[in-house]
């Protein structure tokens, strides 16, 4: 059942506005703490909570855990942004400020990991939107989903931006005891006012920074998504190399560079953001991405080339071997993977990576909106 085909007609003879259909049967929040002013979440039991991906998406995994949606990070560029419309919500202000949240999440990833029928696959988390946003520090839906998958002995991968992660730092480590764990981190910048202006609702970039040092010295195998690289904002040698040395420095295990790309919803949000803050770079993004969502592939090509010059440079990957890595923690490039391919695809990047290391899948467009029903 698809949930943009949900909605509650309201008003006399079902004239009035409509409402989304899960909100009948959701909880409806809001907390007056400063963190959450503004932010109105619907708790929702959920049928199901491992996700398949369809085939046809061509995405380096096939199954997701997603605990949220909608995301209080308010990332102007999010791609994520027009998922919200199948909840018959708008790609802006609601996304981020209406956030679903799963309750039974954790309940229905042991059950649904017990199943006879589950193959103990590989479930990537956090290439919707953040399973670490702000809301995790209230609901606290991780640690059960982690120790569920602890107990299943079943390999997953996590993207975030979220310092949150830290919190679950012990239940990951157990984890990697038994398992295949890997964890990336999103920094395409770290310019401070540039992370204000695009990234609102974040940790900065200098605290995502901490957290992929604080997992690879825990034997937490974290690379870098250096996305999105943002055009004539963040993309100059000064700024790459910037970002580049102080990824170097966290050691993490990779960096896979992405250049920003504009879909249908985050488009529009995205490009009203820029012609209130830049107006001049508008005709230089209207050049850009006059034919679709990616800008052109020579662009995209310089900016890996420079980021896997810079990658050389300051020896990203050099200091922890695979063979080094600590039993079941290998594969821990999988979340930056898919990150590249899910979150925000490379349209022709590369990952700088390990000798001997497999490389990237060739570029994919994201998973369609995942199908949810609703108890």
């Amino acid at each position: 059942m698809r949930w943009d085909r949900l909605r509650l007609e309201t008003g006399e003879g079902a004239q009035g506005e409509t409402t989304p259909l899960f909100a009948r049967s959701a909880v409806t929040r809001t907390f007056d703490t400063p963190e959450f002013r503004g932010v109105t979440f619907y708790e929702i039991h959920a049928r199901s909570i491992i996700n398949r991906v369809p085939s046809a998406s061509r995405v380096p995994f096939e199954w997701t855990i997603n605990p949220y949606r909608g995301c209080t990070h308010a990332c102007t560029y999010c791609f994520a942004r027009r998922t919200h419309e199948y909840l018959d919500l708008d790609s802006g202000r609601d996304f981020d400020s209406k956030i679903v949240v799963k309750v039974n999440a954790p309940d229905l990833v042991r059950r649904e990991l017990a199943a006879p029928r589950w193959g103990g696959h590989p479930i990537a988390m956090g290439t919707n939107v953040d399973c670490y946003q702000r809301a995790e520090g209230r609901y606290r839906l991780m640690p059960g989903i982690l120790a569920a998958l602890r107990d299943a002995r079943n390999p997953f991968s996590i993207l975030t931006k979220g310092s949150l992660i830290l919190r679950d730092l012990d239940l990951l480590a157990e984890a990697a005891q038994v398992t295949d764990v890997s964890t990336a981190v999103s920094i395409g910048f770290t310019d401070e006012s540039l992370w204000r202006a695009v990234e609102p609702g974040t940790p900065s970039p200098r605290k995502r920074l901490e957290v992929c040092a604080t997992l690879n010295e825990h034997g937490i195998p974290c690379g870098v998504l250096m996305a999105p690289i943002l055009p004539y904002l963040g993309d100059s040698p000064q700024a790459l190399e910037a970002t580049v040395r102080r990824i170097a420095e966290t050691g993490a295990t990779h960096v896979t560079p992405i250049v920003l790309h504009l879909r249908p919803g985050a488009r529009e949000w995205f490009m009203a953001w820029l012609s209130r803050e830049h107006p001049r770079l508008v005709p230089r993004y209207l050049e850009l991405y006059g034919r679709g969502a990616y800008a052109p592939k020579a662009y995209q090509e310089r900016i890996g080339h420079a980021v896997r010059a810079l990658a050389r440079k300051y020896g990203i990957g050099r200091s922890t071997p695979r063979g080094d890595q600590a039993p079941g923690t290998g594969g821990g490039d999988r979340a930056a993977e898919a990150g590249g391919n899910a979150a925000a695809d490379a349209g022709g990047a590369r990952s700088w990576r390990r000798p001997g290391e497999r490389p990237a899948p060739s570029p994919a467009p994201p998973a369609p909106p995942e199908q949810l029903t609703l108890l």
